[in-house]
């Protein structure tokens, strides 16, 4: 298993998000955590990234007891956050976002093949590499927070309301590249999202968060089935 959150809390001063919220992702999975705004979904991802502390439970990456660790030693573990609304830095060209990627990593990274495998997959952050991020648009914004958590070959990927603010062709171009990663690269990625149809559309399982409580498990396709879900989520 490569990531498992056991009895998971969260809390804000003295209110608590997150109520005991238990999980899991196998190597090679995608797996989606849905819900409404305020669920405490992006709390969650900020937790597993080592952004926010947890008031209670425990986290594992690769069966190694994470809770405690800082961010940094997530990162160099593996763990890498695509940002809500994608957070580049608006002064530093795209060029150098996707190289903010690598900073404080120990391991060896062959820097020219992993670009051109990038810009492979992102062909516009080729053309506008010496371009200031805050002139791409928010579409090109979105691909390059991807790229440059990409960009350190990460073991896992969290990825936190990837389509908010997007047109609906740019979200599926998103949720295309996404899926591309996971089934031709293996990478395994964790995504917290309020466009359940389109997460549930590239996912293996899927939790349905409500409130700081996962209230449903199980297989995408089936969830994506499921009447409570289907009204709830899906405007069905």
């Amino acid at each position: 298993m490569l990531l498992e959150a056991r009895d998971l809390r969260v809390s804000y001063g003295d209110v608590e998000a997150v109520h005991g919220v238990s999980f899991h992702v196998e190597e090679g999975e995608l797996v989606s955590i849905i819900g409404a705004n305020g669920a405490g979904k992006t709390t969650i991802l900020n937790t597993v990234m080592g952004i926010i502390p947890s008031r209670g439970g425990s986290i594992y990456f690769r069966d190694t007891e994470i809770t405690a660790l800082p961010s940094h030693i997530r990162a160099r573990q593996g763990i890498r956050l695509v940002p809500e609304r994608a957070r580049v830095f608006p002064l530093l060209t795209v060029f150098e976002n996707i190289m903010t990627g690598l900073y404080g990593l120990r391991k060896s990274t062959d820097v020219p093949s992993r670009l051109s495998w990038i810009y492979e997959l992102f062909p516009v952050l080729k053309e506008r590499a010496k371009q200031l991020a805050q002139t791409l648009s928010g579409g090109e914004q979105q691909q390059l927070a991807i790229a440059r958590a990409l960009v350190s070959q990460p073991r896992l990927l969290l990825v936190d309301e990837v389509s908010m603010g997007l047109m609906p062709i740019l979200v599926e171009k998103v949720f295309e590249v996404l899926g591309y990663l996971n089934k031709e690269e293996n990478l395994t990625i964790l995504l917290v999202e309020q466009n359940a149809l389109a997460s549930l559309s590239i996912s293996h399982r899927a939790y349905v968060l409500e409130t700081g409580t996962i209230s449903i498990e199980g297989d995408a396709g089936t969830l994506r089935e499921d009447p409570g879900v289907r009204k709830a989520y899906l405007g069905a």
